[in-house]
């Protein structure tokens, strides 16, 4: 990654959007590059619980062994089999047997959604994981994640609108959180056109999360697209000096 670019969206992030939380991004790597290797416990265990000490600033990688649920594995693009009755366990369950979650109303519709899911599998053996600012020269980002309440989402989703004709170029696929954050945004960057996708609305992976948080994710070339934009969008009109006044007092506690 560009140093000039990376100091500058920083500077730019901390101008627009004072006291946000930097994003992350992630990309593929067939070895660990020196990074830190996720343990896995034996225990079940979130990807988005996981990926907390990123977002404090630690950069982490994961393979196909070191993510502690199946879901996150498949979501990350890592071959893996399905759990058995599965349509079942994301729907009414098998009295008995197994204890569905009520996700879908019927099993045919879990079928039939996995059906229109896309195909995906990692291009690599490893995903490493890094907050903005650990970034670093060698590195080159398939997309980029934020963690954001409404109106940063909201500054977000109007950033990535500023320079499109059409009205779903953001998405929010029915999906597991990892998928939100990872698959989606992973296979949008390989589209001529990239979507950003919104995400985190996975009832399972909420608990890991602030209330009021969700997820926006953009594939790394509309990232860049939308930095450069920003210095000339809605982010230097008054209507977002008012967001910006009421993020200052929010997210860092200042009242002047």
């Amino acid at each position: 990654m560009d140093a000039d670019f990376k100091n500058r969206f920083i500077r730019l992030w901390d101008d627009y959007f004072p006291g946000a939380e930097l994003p992350m991004g992630f990309y593929y790597a067939d070895r660990d590059c020196g990074i830190e290797k996720k343990k896995k416990t034996g225990n079940h265990s979130c990807l988005i619980a996981d990926l907390s000490a990123v977002r404090r600033g630690k950069a982490l990688c994961f393979n196909k062994e070191s993510i502690g649920c199946v879901g996150g594995v498949r979501c990350c693009g890592f071959p893996c089999d399905q759990r058995p009755d599965f349509e079942y366990f994301l729907s009414c369950g098998i009295p008995g047997k197994v204890e569905g979650i009520r996700y879908k109303k019927t099993p045919q519709l879990v079928k039939e959604t996995q059906n229109r899911h896309p195909p995906f599998s990692a291009p690599k053996s490893t995903i490493v994981f890094k907050r903005w600012d650990s970034f670093e020269e060698m590195d080159n980002p398939d997309a980029i994640i934020f963690f954001a309440a409404a109106d940063v989402l909201a500054g977000l989703f109007s950033l990535a609108n500023f320079d499109e004709g059409d009205p779903q170029s953001v998405i929010a696929p029915s999906c597991a959180g990892c998928a939100s954050v990872v698959q989606y945004p992973y296979l949008e960057s390989q589209q001529p056109v990239p979507k950003s996708v919104m995400g985190m609305f996975d009832i399972s992976a909420r608990p890991y999360l602030r209330a009021d948080l969700l997820t926006f994710t953009v594939p790394w070339s509309k990232f860049q697209r939308m930095v450069n934009h920003m210095e000339e969008s809605f982010l230097i009109t008054d209507a977002w000096i008012r967001i910006q006044k009421r993020l200052k007092k929010r997210l860092t506690g200042d009242t002047t």
